[in-house]
């Protein structure tokens, strides 16, 4: 199959053909993706049809319009087909599969991501979410007493958590930041960072997307000014991975982790981690590993007995994203938000939590009523229009998170708009 191409000539009964390369050991041997959008005139769909084929592939409930991907991204019926298949056959080779073949298949899936986020694969390990990727780094890192450590408010309330049993279990100073949510420029947030180092800080923590807002930080420049005092930079990227195009390797940051379950859409229990070579040596495990070599990365990626088919199908989420396009997928869900956000900029009692510029955001949207609580006003989004989405209510923001995904229609989207301007004049 040409990786290259999505759009396939419909067959007479108008049904879009879909299918992978066989996986593992049995494919093609391809598993670069497609970052640029299609040259025009190669699809056969218009763009309206595009959409409404991706949006086929996935089952879809009818009781609500889903615009809470940001938790959980489904996973479309063909990546659901091929977890079902690796599931099976894990199950029917047993034993012999997971002595013979699993560390294989591991190693094979490993090179296919880190090719995708252009890095080496001697730099990337696959976890199982975000969390257990940061806290590795958080938990292992050789802290010393009265190291000090930097994060902000608006990061995710696990890894936050993390860093305040490292204080008080090493005796650590710390200080945190409130990113502001329109920022005047990428100077404001840097300066931000760079106020609170000291001579004894050793790390930042850093949200590439800030999850409750969406907003996108400059990262390379964080990571630059940080790098100039001799300070590490672990970044959040839960959200980012198959949500927008970057490579890390650009990023020019310490540790970068992600889930993988988000935006790429593969299995739940996915993640990532990556580590700059110099920094893998001094970490310690989570989990103690049989390797000695403290340079190789795979010692601190020991899982024990784990579900291995959920690991398989990283492969199936990155080859499905190949069929849509990175490029084509990331202009889809900012156009998604930009949508929404256009509609609502100007109503009486909404406030937006979101900056306007396309550079700061991308799918990912929040917007808050003054005239109600985040709660009440999910809560009545829910019950009285139908419409299923997440309150957010700390750290400087207060509204909903909206997240539509690959699958949502600018129908949906009305409606939701409707159902934010009846409760803004209530």
């Amino acid at each position: 199959m040409d990786k290259r191409s999505f759009l396939k000539k419909a067959s007479l009964l108008g049904v879009l053909p879909f299918t992978y390369p066989k996986f593992l050991g049995e494919s093609d041997g391809s598993s670069k993706i497609n970052k640029t959008m299609s040259a025009p005139g190669k699809n056969t769909q218009s763009p309206a049809d595009f959409w409404e084929t991706i949006r086929s592939q996935y089952a879809l409930t009818t009781d609500y319009i889903n615009l809470e991907s940001g938790y959980y991204n489904m996973i479309p019926k063909p990546t659901l087909e091929r977890l079902k298949s690796h599931m099976e056959r894990v199950n029917l080779e047993g034993s012999h599969y997971m002595r013979t073949q699993l560390d294989k298949d591991r190693r094979e899936t490993s090179k296919a991501l880190a090719d995708f986020m252009g890095i080496p694969s001697s730099n990337l390990i696959i976890t199982r979410n975000t969390t257990e990727s940061l806290d590795l780094v958080i938990a292992g890192y050789p802290w010393q007493k009265d190291d000090h450590v930097i994060y902000a408010l608006q990061d995710y309330g696990a890894m936050k958590v993390m860093f305040e049993q490292v204080v008080q279990r090493h005796g650590l100073t710390e200080d945190l930041v409130s990113v502001p949510n329109h920022p005047k420029d990428d100077d404001e947030i840097v300066a931000l960072y760079e106020s609170k180092i000291k001579a004894n800080t050793r790390m930042i923590m850093v949200c590439h997307m800030i999850n409750i807002t969406g907003q996108i930080l400059p990262i390379r420049k964080i990571c630059d000014m940080a790098h100039s005092h001799g300070v590490e930079v672990l970044v959040d990227g839960a959200h980012c991975v198959g949500h927008f195009d970057f490579d890390i390797k650009d990023l020019n940051c310490d540790y970068y982790g992600s889930s993988l379950h988000k935006w790429l859409a593969a299995p739940l229990g996915n993640g990532l981690l990556y580590i700059e070579d110099k920094r893998i040596a001094p970490l310690w495990p989570l989990l103690a590993d049989y390797i000695e070599d403290r340079s190789n990365i795979l010692r601190l990626n020991h899982l024990g007995t784990h579900p291995a088919y959920i690991t398989l199908g990283i492969n199936d989420a990155l080859n499905y994203l190949n069929t849509i396009g990175l490029a084509r997928k990331e202009e889809r869900l900012r156009f998604l938000r930009t949508y929404w956000m256009d509609a609502l900029r100007d109503i009486p009692n909404v406030v937006i939590n979101t900056p306007w510029e396309p550079h700061r955001a991308c799918g990912i949207g929040n917007i808050g009523l003054s005239n109600m609580s985040p709660e009440v006003m999910a809560q009545r989004l829910l019950d009285e229009h139908g419409v299923f989405t997440v309150a957010i209510d700390y750290a400087n923001v207060h509204g909903c998170r909206i997240t539509p995904n690959v699958f949502t229609t600018t129908t949906e989207l009305d409606h939701f708009i409707k159902a934010v301007k009846t409760l803004a004049q209530s």
